[in-house]
């Protein structure tokens, strides 16, 4: 295979969607990142306008071509990554007549309560790999059915923000098996939708795109239509997967049992293995990569989103200290303030649930706070209580991993925290393991260009991928410090036990008032 391929990478996440041209050392010869906004109309809704996305992505491809300065037949491939259990109801001609439902919206909380206390809820689990949660698409359509029963009955599909935008670049809906495995509505074995929880829901399987291989190409349909993207019309389209499970392919564990731990809005910890595995306990998920590879591990709902609320509602640009704003990077600030506290952060524990939690807990109402606040706490305090509470999370869902699939042999971080010195020295010492710092922090988005090559007939196999991504940086642990958090995630862990039920009962007064979550 030449070692001069470029393929193109779209991702398109929580908060933007972004293309970016790699070579096949993951190096970035072009790229465009365009924002959008979640909105929430209602108490614990979290949606967004497909059609502000659809664009999104293709303002972002044309960019990314023109920030290369490459000629359009220069790229081998493009493969799409996405963000996972997002729902919307669309006509047979592909028109929006929802917003895109997102898995950080809470609403169907009270259906997953009912579902949980139903023999069906574990079968359900065992079967798709996915978690009983208002993140899944399953929920959803739950609400759906209960609330909104004209939608449900009248709606011609219920797919994802991917499929639609591969119905407005290709014009037919088609839905890849990673995708499908998110939703709660797919066998994780026989690779098809389960026809028993479809029965189950009332939900007809001809309201479900057909399944293919995250291997599917196609071109695009029109010329103007690659004119507008900026792209070559013979260029193929590879429907890719989601960003979680390509974050490890991206991350050189396409095919490898390390252990890659992301945290972008959110937060993910997921290892690569040859077969299906379920948690007894609920606390994992399990999603298709490809037909013969499944990623496990768990994602929390609370990574820089935390730190961003942290900034935009304590900190106002202020120091602890005076009136006068600070003039540097507020983040920069906030890390070099969040350094000059020991570790543990003097007694100070945050639970970091500001949108509910996904694993190891899977529970919706629960809440954020900080815990064991004394006079002598500072704003320095308060921050790095903040980082580890994030750590802390990831490390819970962990140690259910290693349970699962055996003890950690390599940690490789990405997302936009692997950026900070600080979090990865946290990261570091909460688990006792060397982190090791691939060269590209755009995991999802490089995994996407390599399945694009699989795709396009450029790549074999993963194992080759796996080569490419060099390390640039080691992280080591100080075990003594991690002697210390193990004391202080043994509290972690006996403070949301303790707190289980005042959440629920917090979470029931909110819902009484609008808010907006962070994404």
């Amino acid at each position: 295979m030449s070692q001069n391929l470029l393929m193109l990478g779209i991702d398109v996440g929580t908060t933007s969607a972004k293309s970016m041209i790699f070579n096949t050392q993951g190096v970035v010869v072009g790229s465009s990142e365009v924002s959008y906004p979640t909105l929430s109309p209602q108490p614990a809704w979290s949606e967004q306008d497909p059609e502000v996305i659809l664009q999104a992505v293709k303002g972002s491809i044309k960019q990314a071509v023109a920030s290369s300065g490459l000629a359009p037949n220069k790229i081998a491939a493009a493969g799409f990554s996405t963000a996972m259990h997002s729902l919307l109801a669309v006509t047979k001609d592909g028109k929006a007549i929802t917003n895109s439902i997102i898995w950080s919206d809470n609403r169907s909380s009270e259906q997953v309560r009912k579902l949980k206390q139903t023999n069906e809820a574990a079968a359900f689990y065992m079967r798709t790999g996915t978690p009983i949660h208002t993140m899944s698409p399953l929920s959803k359509l739950l609400w759906m059915r209960e609330h909104t029963p004209n939608v449900f009955n009248d709606a011609y599909k219920f797919i994802s923000i991917k499929e639609y935008i591969w119905f407005h670049l290709f014009g037919e809906f088609v839905v890849d098996y990673s995708i499908a495995s998110a939703t709660g509505l797919f066998h994780l074995e026989k690779n098809e939708w389960d026809l028993d929880i479809l029965s189950s829901i009332g939900l007809p399987i001809d309201k479900l795109s057909p399944l293919v291989p995250v291997t599917y190409k196609k071109e695009l349909p029109y010329t103007s239509l690659a004119d507008e993207l900026g792209v070559s019309q013979a260029m193929p389209f590879v429907i890719g997967a989601s960003d979680g499970v390509l974050a490890n392919v991206g991350a050189g564990a396409g095919a490898s049992d390390k252990t890659i731990i992301t945290i972008g809005t959110s937060g993910a910890i997921r290892r690569t293995v040859d077969q299906p595995i379920t948690d007894p306990l609920q606390r994992t998920f399990c999603y298709a990569l490809t037909e013969n590879k499944w990623v496990i591990g768990g994602a929390t709902n609370n990574g820089g989103n935390a730190f961003r609320w942290f900034r935009d509602e304590w900190s106002k640009g202020k120091s602890s200290g005076g009136d006068e704003p600070v003039t540097e990077d507020l983040y920069e600030y906030l890390l070099h303030l969040a350094s000059t506290s020991p570790a543990g952060a003097k007694g100070l524990v945050f639970m970091p649930f500001l949108n509910g939690e996904r694993a190891p807990y899977w529970n919706p109402d629960a809440r954020a706070g900080y815990i064991g606040i004394a006079n002598h706490h500072t704003q320095a305090d308060f921050t790095r209580a903040l980082l580890e509470g994030v750590i802390f999370s990831i490390y819970s869902v962990g140690t259910a991993l290693q349970e699962l699939g055996g003890p950690i042999k390599e940690i490789r971080a990405s997302g936009g925290f692997a950026r900070s010195e600080l979090w990865l020295q946290i990261l570091a010492d909460i688990f006792g393991h060397t982190i090791e710092i691939p060269a590209s922090y755009h995991a999802s988005a490089f995994g996407a260009g390599i399945i694009a090559l699989i795709g396009g007939g450029q790549l074999d196999h993963l194992e080759e991928s796996d080569r490419w991504t060099d390390v640039t940086q080691m992280i080591e642990p100080d075990l003594t410090t991690h002697q210390t958090y193990a004391q202080i995630f043994e509290i972690y862990q006996s403070i949301y036990l303790a707190l289980e039920k005042p959440f629920q009962q917090l979470a029931d007064i909110q819902k009484t008032h609008i808010h907006k979550p962070y994404e």
